[in-house]
Parts: C-alpha cells; structure tokens; sequence
C-alpha cells in the first residue's frame, strides 16, 4: 500500500532522528519500515548524507548543523533531500517541513519553524541558482 506524503514524512523524519541518535551504529536492527518506499527513500537520504549536510552548513549562518535539535535535523534533512533530488515544488516541500516543525518540534514561541523557514528559503534559492 503507497503511504500518503504527509505520512512518508513523518515516518522518515522518525528514522532521521533516530539514525542521528545512534550515529548510524547499531541502527540497523531498529530498522522496521512501513513500506518499500520509505526504505528505498531513507537508504537514498543516507547516502546523500555528507552532501545534504553540506548544504544546510552552507546556508547556516553563525549556526552549526550539530546545534540543531535532533528533530529539526531530521526534518531540514528530509527538506533538503527533496528540495535536491525530487521534483516537488519547492514551496510544497518548505510548507511540509514547517508543518513537521510545529507539530514536532516547536516550543509555542514560534521561533523554530521561522528559523527552518528561513533556512529552508536560503536553501532552496541556492539550489536553484
């Protein structure tokens, strides 16, 4: 069965977060996908990895990647990844990213999902040139 996006997100951002956790040691025995799909997409983030963190760094300004919560990785990760490597528009994927970030990683004050916005906005302008 196709997951919907929104739910492919998600469960992405789940496994995201969690390989950053375990720094990729040990993580294969959590592995448990929904679907292929998810699977196939995670190994592809992972093995763009290097480059997808070289474009957040790139973009964070008197910012480190490793400051970011292990949550807001997950999710810019995710974005960037699409933002790179798919054909959804960009506004799509910054609105989805922005929606994660409330749902999952905002603390009421609103200063998460500007801040991953603007990086996102940043990114993707680069991206584009």
């Amino acid at each position: 069965m196709k997951a919907d996006k929104r739910t492919l997100r998600i469960e992405l951002m789940n496994h995201l977060y969690a390989f950053d956790i375990h720094q990729g040691t040990g993580f294969d025995s959590l592995m448990d996908f929904e679907n292929e799909e998810t699977k196939t997409i995670f190994e592809t983030i992972i093995s763009h990895l290097d480059e997808i963190d070289s474009i957040i760094e790139a973009n964070l300004f008197d910012y480190r990647l490793q400051r970011l919560s292990y949550v807001d990785r997950a999710i810019i990760r995710l974005a960037v990844y699409e933002l790179a490597h798919t054909e959804t528009p960009p506004q799509i994927i910054i609105n989805e990213a922005i929606e994660l970030t409330k749902i999952y990683a905002s603390l009421d004050d609103m200063k998460q999902h500007k801040f991953n916005n603007r990086l996102l906005d940043n990114i993707a302008r680069h991206l584009k040139d």
